[in-house]
């Protein structure tokens, strides 16, 4: 098989990270076992879900892992000129969910495991599949805890979002929190003797916006990010159930994107000493039984990777990229590099195409990331130096 057949395979099964990903799990077990490769499938507390962690090669300490999540983003409510869940060949790209971000990754990763075998590898590639990236990267921590009972130490990962093969050394972190405001409902004929959740929230979502605004004029900053401050962002809002009913609740979904050298959670108290000191006086005053809650249900470190570590001079001589790149967007390096493993990240096709409908990658991209491969095959091996890609 190619990594296009692979791929195709791949893009065939619909993981959209609310639905069970054991299809695609199992069929790339099954597709190993041909190689006499062992996969271990690390399951969800609901069994519907499973990472797969298999290595190639000796078993012993040291090694490179090759990570990628198998969870893709909804198609809908998006316009697709073809089937996403159909591998369509138009003009030298490949379109379908997940070609980008990042089963192309994946694809190329599973096609060199022959190649691998054959390398005679010195030290061992640990191929790291998992679920749940897309809604926060709240999957790979129970992947992690696995391998760390496993007393397996990496010496190194690559994380192969889709960078266009270019070497990536950090990224923004992100925390997320679900907002709860509990008013107290009454007609709306006698509105003072409520309180409108609906009304607090936006209360609290005016001081979010006020703080980004604040930090995007005055900082801290690191210019190598665009935008180069940390960012707030309230992302969905849901309350009340009539126009003439004060609304007793009001949800919401807070996003802080911060530097990787900021501390998320010093912000989030920022917004709960406003809920607490300002708003949850003026609410109780009224009804004492009201307030505000804020639960963190994503918290993905930032990134910064060593860029004269070794992996990331092993990605250098293979690439030939001597630039070290930074991005906004946020991948599971986050949590393999505070895992304690030097972390890198590099892969085939955009990120301009993530999410999007007609998601594609470039059949040069796929090319691109065989030749990686291959390259990474003989620099773990003793078949042939590696060399950069044209």
């Amino acid at each position: 098989m190619t990594s296009r057949d692979i791929l195709s395979r791949l893009v065939g099964f619909d993981t959209v990270s609310s639905k069970s990903n054991l299809a695609l799990i199992d069929w790339v077990r099954d597709y190993l076992d041909q190689y006499g490769i062992r996969s271990d499938l690390i399951h969800d507390e609901t069994g519907t879900k499973a990472h797969l962690w298999a290595t190639v090669g000796p078993e012993c300490d040291g090694g490179i892992v090759l990570s990628g999540h198998t969870d893709v983003v909804p198609v809908d409510g998006q316009s697709w000129s073809s089937d996403p869940f159909t591998l369509t060949e138009r003009d030298g790209k490949l379109f379908g969910r997940g070609t980008a971000d990042m089963k192309g990754f994946i694809a190329v990763a599973l096609n060199a495991v022959e190649r691998f075998k054959a390398a005679s590898l010195d030290r061992p590639v640990h191929l790291a599949f998992s679920f749940d990236e897309e809604i926060g990267c709240i999957g790979v921590p129970s992947l992690l805890e696995a391998i760390r009972r496993r007393g397996i130490r990496p010496a190194a990962c690559i994380v192969g979002e889709p960078t266009m093969m270019k070497l990536v050394i950090g990224h923004k972190g992100i925390l997320c929190a679900h907002g709860h405001v509990r008013g107290f409902e009454c007609h709306s004929s006698t509105a003072p003797e409520g309180v409108n959740a609906v009304q607090y929230a936006a209360r609290i979502i005016d001081f979010v916006r006020r703080e980004s605004e604040r930090r995007y004029r005055e900082g801290p900053f690191d210019h190598r990010f665009t935008p180069s401050s940390t960012t707030l962002h309230v992302g969905t809002v849901h309350g009340g159930t009539a126009f003439n009913i004060v609304p007793r609740d009001c949800r919401f979904d807070l996003e802080i994107r911060h530097l990787p050298t900021e501390d998320p959670h010093r912000i989030l108290q920022s917004v709960e000493s406003h809920c607490r000191d300002v708003l949850e006086p003026e609410m109780r005053a009224v009804a004492p039984d009201t307030g505000i809650t804020l639960s963190v249900f994503c918290d993905t470190p930032g990134f910064v990777a060593d860029p004269d570590s070794d992996i990331a001079a092993l990605v250098r001589r293979i690439t030939g990229d001597n630039d070290s790149a930074v991005v906004a967007y946020t991948t599971e390096a986050g949590h393999f590099s505070r895992e304690g493993y030097p972390t890198i990240v590099c892969g085939p096709g955009s990120m301009a195409q993530g999410h999007k409908p007609d998601e594609f990658i470039e059949v040069s991209q796929l090319a691109a990331g065989d030749r990686f491969m291959e390259a990474l095959a003989g620099a773990l091996g003793r078949v042939s130096p590696p060399r950069p890609l044209p």
